[in-house]
């Protein structure tokens, strides 16, 4: 048993400090979530020393004890699958400029 266990973390992080949150997090036996982006993936797969697997350390160390998916969250579609998955998480770790979160759910009642 640790700490985490049972609790659901949604990762949104961008570049290092969200995603190094949200690593410890699941260090604890948190089960995190981590979106990343279609088609590019999260920037920390091609930052520093590629592996063999395609990934680059830096990307194998925040990854670790993380379940990867991915969304289009500039689109509508994406952004209503990401408040059903946020709905089911009890921990959301985000790093977007200020605002950007906000802006999203004002869209959707517009």
């Amino acid at each position: 048993m640790t700490a985490l266990n049972g609790i659901r973390v949604l990762d949104l992080g961008t570049f290092i400090a969200g995603p190094h949150c949200a690593t410890i997090l699941g260090e604890f036996g948190a089960e995190v979530i981590k979106v990343e982006p279609p088609k590019t993936g999260d920037s920390l797969r091609r930052l520093g020393t590629d592996t063999e697997c395609g990934d680059t350390l830096v990307w194998l160390s925040e990854a670790r004890n993380k379940k990867c998916v991915t969304l289009d969250l500039s689109s509508e579609r994406g952004r209503a699958l990401l408040r059903q998955l946020a709905a089911k998480c009890d921990i959301i770790v985000e790093n977007f400029r200020p605002g950007t979160l906000e802006k999203w759910a004002s869209a959707t009642r517009n």
